[in-house]
């Protein structure tokens, strides 16, 4: 449950800003509420703790502007295509800002990766990152993302696409190839969800 120490006056504004609806306490503690992207955010005294099973979409209109963020993803399918899920951690110089994984039905191994790849992109957007450095153990995918590989699959030169468009919401990125041991964290997340039943 992410707690966002912050001046709550302020908090309201930037909801506000973005269209959410603000509503009055449940409890004489709470200054307000509101939901938003499958989560609710509680204002108390001097911080907002956001519940919900996805709280990242209100931890990014709540969190100051700005800043740079390290990126990490990781696909998995079990059979190629199979059951398949994503993986992916947002990380700064503060820790660990926002990660998660779940399954994403049948998909190939590559589709998965690519999946993780727009899931931990969106993400890192909605937190208002500037700037991602993105690593990944698919080397297919960084290369072909970056240019240096065709992309010749349909399905995905159209994840290609949707990716370039989404690392334009940052003003600059890098998206690097890493050893499984350094992306072990997204591995792991990805892993986890095709093994929840």
């Amino acid at each position: 449950m992410p707690v966002i120490e912050c001046d709550v006056d302020e908090a309201r504004d930037r909801l506000t800003a973005a269209d959410i609806e603000v509503e009055p306490g449940n409890t004489d503690h709470e200054r307000w509420r509101a939901e938003y992207g499958g989560a609710t955010a509680v204002a108390y005294d001097d911080k907002v703790v956001i519940q919900g099973a996805d709280p990242s979409k209100l931890q990014g209109v709540l969190r100051d502007d700005g800043g740079r963020a390290h990126v990490y993803f990781d696909g998995a399918a079990r059979g190629n295509p199979g059951p398949a899920a994503v993986g992916w951690v947002v990380v700064t110089s503060d820790g660990i800002v926002a990660e998660g994984g779940k399954r994403i039905g049948r998909a190939t191994n590559n589709q998965a990766e690519y999946e993780a790849l727009r899931q931990a992109l969106e993400v890192a957007a909605n937190h208002g990152f500037d700037e991602v450095d993105v690593r990944g153990d698919s080397e297919l995918i960084v290369k072909q993302v970056r240019g240096e590989y065709d992309t010749n699959d349909p399905e995905l030169r159209e994840y290609r696409i949707d990716v370039r468009e989404l690392l334009t919401n940052f003003e600059d990125w890098s998206l690097s190839h890493v050893p499984r041991e350094i992306n072990d964290r997204a591995d792991e997340l990805a892993n986890e969800a095709l093994d929840d039943d």
